[in-house]
Order: C-alpha cells, then sequence, then structure tokens
C-alpha cells in the first residue's frame, strides 16, 4: 500500500549515528539514518534481529541521545530540549507501543489509558471519559473495568494502544506492536492500528518482523548495514 507524501514531516532524523561501548570496543549500530514521516503515514521498518531497529526508535522518541545527528518533533529539534522539555512534547506529540503491553496490573484499562492525561493534569473526569472514548474505538467498551490480567492477549494490546492514541499524538511508535501474540490475534490489532491511522490521521512508525504486515505500510524500509534503505 503506498500514497504520496505531502506537507512538512511530524518526525524526521538526519544523519543519525549511534555507537555503543562494551569496554574499550566501540559497537556502532546506526551509521547516518535518515527518515521523514508526513502527517497520515505508516512507515514500517523491518531488518535482522540486532540491526539497530529499537535503537531507531529510542532515539526518535526522544528516549536516548544519539552519538551524533538530529530529531525532529513537529520540526522541534530534540537535542536542543531539557529533559522536561523533551517529556513536554513526548506527552504531547508522540505515542509509544511496545511487545510487551506495560500496563500497570494493579489499574483497570481505563485508569491506564487516562494517566497520561492525568500527568498533562487533564481533569480526572475529562481524563476519565476521553479514555472510554478511545477504549470504545478500540472495541474494549465492554471492558474498562477490567484489570490487565483480566484482559487476553489481544486486549491488553488494544488497550496499550488506546493509552498511546489517547493524547492524540501526532506519531505512534511501535517496536514489535503483534510480536507477543498469535497470528490472528496480530492481523486484528495491526487491521486496528490501519483503521485508526485511516480516520485520525495519526503518523505510525512501526518495527515488525511479519513481511505480510509491513506491506500494508504506506512504506517499507529496511534498516541495513546502519542505514536505512527503501524496501521494494
Amino acid at each position: 500500500m503506498s500514497e504520496p507524501r505531502t506537507g512538512a514531516p511530524v518526525l524526521a532524523c538526519r544523519r543519525l549515528c549511534m555507537t555503543y561501548h562494551q569496554g574499550k570496543t566501540a559497537v556502532p549500530v546506526l551509521l547516518g539514518v535518515d527518515l521523514e514521516v508526513a502527517e497520515g503515514e505508516l512507515v514500517a521498518v523491518v531488518g535482522v534481529s540486532g540491526s539497530g531497529k529499537s535503537t531507531l526508535l529510542h532515539l526518535l522518541g526522544g528516549l536516548d541521545d544519539p552519538t551524533s545527528g538530529e530529531v525532529d518533533v513537529l520540526s522541534r529539534p530534540m537535542h536542543s530540549l531539557s529533559d522536561a522539555e523533551r517529556g513536554w512534547v513526548r506527552n504531547r506529540s508522540l505515542g509509544f507501543v511496545y511487545q510487551f503491553h506495560h500496563l500497570l496490573m494493579e489499574f483497570t484499562a481505563l485508569e491506564n489509558v487516562a494517566m497520561p492525561l492525568l500527568i498533562r493534569r487533564i481533569a480526572p473526569a475529562e481524563a476519565r471519559a476521553t479514555a472510554a472514548a478511545i477504549l470504545k474505538e478500540v472495541g474494549l467498551a465492554e471492558r474498562l473495568h477490567h484489570t490487565p490480567g483480566e484482559l487476553s492477549g489481544g486486549e491488553r494490546q488494544r488497550a496499550a494502544l488506546a493509552r498511546a492514541l489517547v493524547t492524540r499524538p501526532v506519531c505512534v511508535l511501535a517496536d514489535e506492536p503483534t510480536g507477543n501474540l498469535d497470528r490472528h490475534t496480530a492481523e486484528g490489532v495491526f487491521e486496528l492500528m490501519l483503521e485508526l491511522n485511516r480516520i485520525h490521521r495519526t503518523s505510525f512508525v512501526i518495527v515488525t518482523h511479519e513481511p505480510s504486515l509491513a506491506a500494508r505500510a504506506h512504506r517499507v524500509m529496511r534498516l541495513q548495514d546502519g542505514v536505512l534503505v527503501l524496501e521494494g
């Protein structure tokens, strides 16, 4: 699936490099990655294990600092921001979904999804109403008051997706979001991401090992030899 890209990118990186150090040994992982993600675009990132896909997502999300290079979110350079300002950008402009749901087990689905809004100091009643609406949108209207332990694997991942989307971010960064799910459940979760992408024009950058899922993105980028190349 492909669509033309228009407008200024909501997320971009230029000449992104990352080198880890193990004792006296330098281990280069990213060697100059360039990427621009347009509004409403869904980009899949594929590559062999250990190629640096998760490292790239962490850098794009401002969770780690690159060795060199730049990351911009809505044209704001992340490297120039303080830790507090970077957290503000993450809370308002980016959403995160991981292979493991990372829901807080002692809280209900509703409470988990409302939490990013409460951190933003939204009034509790408004936060709960917004969270309930997005949970309904992902098919969990009847599971609002269930804890993660009372949800299936697919339902937990839907709740995690709702939590990522509740702040209406411009881009969601998803690291193997269906990796712990069986094929049928994974297909349903991925189809949900496609639907939400179409409805809300939220951009997605999705790391996946599933070629059949990646092929449904607007663009497929392969991370190899430390750089991103367009697949196909």
